[in-house]
């Protein structure tokens, strides 16, 4: 099995380096790994710190997630040196800066030699994993060096291949995790049907992550002088198939609500059509001034990385992603207190799925219903307000999952006893 493991990793380690010719991310994805063990070798020389913790992110979702984990085992062990690496660029382009980490890398391709040196040169004494990424090579190695390796805030589904008659092998890596923190009880099952028992119910620390961000509290003027004395509709990581629904409102609904609208794309001539499609005024944040803020009913959020504070100045939010492959983060949303919108697909997003039950999230499927449910809030200020704390509610009541990793660590690692 890892022969054949090992030459589907290689296989696909070509495609990537064929199609990076054409495409940006894939560019990325091998010119990152260039002289990778190199790079890491001379950035470990450089910091001679005897103890080391590896935490892996796929891609910046993943960080998010692990960064309060990976915060607070930076307090309690600041004597260790902190390795994180990424599978996908748009992980480590946007936090390669990182300063909780004094290394971060790319993970190389996971052949067994790419493997074996990996782990040669960082030596780590604890492993991190966050959510998923089983690079099975990586994870065999470890198992037979007896390291410590975990993996936090996971969550599974009934469908994955670990749960299939063929899944014998894959699920023989799962059990040999030191231990796995999973976000649900219905995951802890999954896992103890197939005989994997060194699970944990520790919630998802994305919970911590947003509440942190929540209390940042960065001011953003010009956001603020559009919203004032407004009813503002936050839409994020927005898709062609939201806008469209989302500049529809807008044109049919004029004066219900103001609309900042920022989509997961902001190549310029994507948000030019944004702006040419919309009937009522528009701006871009870039080139906004507070004098267009009376006569502008949609911002358009033409840089990244503010999408998580801007939240702030919504009565409700709208969740891009529901139209394509599954909606986005709607953490970000509720934690501040308000009705999160998002289109229908959303069933392998277990946090949509309770927020729905607890009555902070509300799904539509095509502009006619989003139209009927959004007036129905904004025409019902005790409906909008019962919504709002429910959203707010469901977000406080579930943080505390980093808190209860290294508490279960503290207690049980092998890595503990010696200090």
């Amino acid at each position: 099995m890892f022969f054949l493991y090992s030459t589907g990793i290689r296989i696909f380690g070509l495609m990537i380096r064929l199609s990076a010719k054409f495409n940006h991310k894939a560019r990325l994805w091998v010119q990152g790994r260039k002289q990778l063990f190199e790079i890491l070798e001379k950035a470990i020389e450089n910091k001679p710190m005897a103890k080391r913790a590896w935490f892996h992110c796929a891609s910046l979702g993943e960080f998010e997630q692990g960064r309060p984990l990976m915060d607070a085992f930076r307090l309690e062990h600041p004597d260790y040196l902190i390795i994180l690496t990424f599978f996908s660029p748009s992980g480590f382009e946007n936090r390669k800066n990182y300063k909780g980490a004094d290394i971060i890398s790319y993970i190389p391709l996971d052949t067994r030699d790419n493997a074996a040196r990996f782990l040669e040169i960082i030596r780590p004494d604890i492993v991190f994993f966050v959510k998923y990424e089983f690079w099975f090579n990586i994870l065999d190695i470890l198992q037979q060096k007896n390291i410590p390796h975990y993996l936090v805030s996971a969550i599974f589904r009934a469908d994955q291949h670990f749960f299939k008659w063929y899944g014998d092998w894959p699920r023989s890596v799962l059990k040999g995790f030191t231990h796995i923190f999973v976000q649900n009880e219905y995951s802890a099952e999954l896992l103890e049907f197939v005989g994997i028992t060194n699970v944990s119910i520790s919630g998802d620390t994305r919970f911590d992550r947003v509440v942190e961000i929540s209390s940042q509290a960065k001011q953003f003027p010009l956001i603020e002088a559009f919203s004032k004395g407004e009813t503002v509709l936050v839409a994020g990581s927005t898709w062609p198939a939201d806008e469209e629904i989302l500049v529809k409102y807008m044109n049919e609904n004029p004066g219900k609500v103001k609309l900042i609208l920022a989509p997961h794309e902001i190549h310029d001539s994507e948000i030019q059509s944004l702006i040419s499609q919309s009937g009522i005024a528009a701006a871009r944040y870039s080139t906004f001034t507070e004098d267009q803020s009376a006569k502008t009913s949609i911002l358009i959020i033409d840089s990244i990385g503010l999408l998580s504070q801007i939240y702030r100045y919504g009565k409700i939010a709208y969740i891009g992603g529901g139209f394509g492959a599954g909606i986005h983060n709607v953490l970000e949303a509720a934690v501040y207190g308000m009705p999160v919108f998002f289109g229908p697909n959303y069933g392998k997003f277990h946090e949509a799925i309770e927020l729905i039950s607890a009555e902070g999230g509300i799904t539509f499927h095509n502009y006619t219903d989003f139209e009927k449910k959004l007036n129905h809030f904004l025409e019902d200020p005790s409906k909008l307000s019962k919504s709002s704390a429910a959203s707010k509610n469901y977000v406080i009541s579930r943080i505390g999952a980093s808190s209860v990793i290294l508490d279960f660590i503290r207690k049980n690692s092998i890595y503990t006893q010696s200090q």
